[in-house]
């Protein structure tokens, strides 16, 4: 399957990601504040469920429930120290969501561990490469078929993931970075320098998730496309900005079929594969999955 993700991006014009974990969960009883990788464990039912959707929606790949799944993440979490079961039985879930459509990519989601570096923060590289290390080790031992290392906004703390997925094993990666700052991410890094850091390093795809707005995701595929000819961008923006809803729950306002003119959009720009992130229910994943294969 492996392979398989390598060869689609040479032969499949476009690929369709998945939408939403955590703002989805919510919707089901996910409370604020508590990690969608303790329902991985408490209420695996769910999560499948939601996989099984975006599966159904016409996703050609998912992401695992593990975006805080580092031992860094989990420390205050009644899985402190079971990291690696963790990210084990979000495979598993993953696995069973793609049965009745095998061809279906399993992909490992790595987000960032929760702190800074020194000297910004109280982080040494070693730490997070260590988390990330353990990380990325359950996620290929348990069987996805790529991992992506998402909604990052360091260069340093994305290398240090990197390196782990590489010691891990030799599957695909992609690097998605969170420009959460309009075309910047929090730390000031531009999508030209991600290309720049990144592509020499001969990842499989580089992306932008999460962040603003979708125009101004059309703004960093352009400037990934500019920077550097032939490039496999990954898009998963989010369902706009959200406002506070009637229930005091963040509202995200971006129809299906807005999601899927965008997604067409950045298809145009370069894109290669497209998704949703906060906010995108599976209804958003079918709109664009209509959109860009109908091409």
């Amino acid at each position: 399957m492996t392979q398989i993700f390598l060869k689609g991006l040479q032969t499949v014009k476009t690929l369709v990601a998945d939408g939403a974990t955590g703002t989805n969960l919510q919707k089901v009883g996910l409370k604020a504040g508590m990690p969608p990788e303790a329902w991985v464990m408490e209420q695996p039912e769910k999560i499948l469920a939601l996989e099984k959707a975006f599966v159904e929606a016409g996703a050609d790949i998912i992401l695992t429930c593990t975006f805080g799944g580092t031992r860094l993440r989990l420390k205050d979490s009644p899985y402190a120290g079971r990291a690696g079961e963790v990210n084990r039985r979000a495979v598993e879930i993953a696995r069973q969501a793609v049965q009745a459509r095998p061809e279906v990519l399993v992909a490992g989601s790595m987000g960032p561990v929760g702190g800074l570096l020194k000297p910004y923060g109280p982080l040494t590289l070693e730490e997070v490469g260590a988390a990330y290390l353990e990380q990325a080790e359950a996620l290929t031992r348990a069987g996805v078929d790529l991992l992506v290392i998402e909604t990052q906004f360091s260069l340093e703390e994305a290398k240090a993931a990197l390196e782990a997925a590489r010691q891990a094993g030799g599957l695909p990666v992609v690097i998605s970075f969170s420009y959460d700052r309009g075309t910047r991410t929090m730390m000031g890094v531009k999508p030209s320098q991600v290309v720049q850091t990144f592509q020499p390093l001969g990842v499989a795809a580089i992306g932008a998730n999460c962040g603003t707005t979708l125009e101004n995701m059309e703004a960093i595929v352009k400037e990934y496309s500019a920077t550097a000819a032939g490039l496999v961008i990954w898009a998963k923006p989010n369902a706009g900005l959200p406002a506070l809803g009637d229930d005091g729950a963040a509202a995200y306002k971006v129809t299906p079929e807005q999601m899927g003119e965008y997604a067409n959009r950045y298809v145009q720009a370069g894109a290669r594969i497209v998704g949703g992130c906060c906010g995108s229910t599976p209804a958003h994943v079918a709109a664009i999955a209509g959109a860009v294969k109908a091409r």
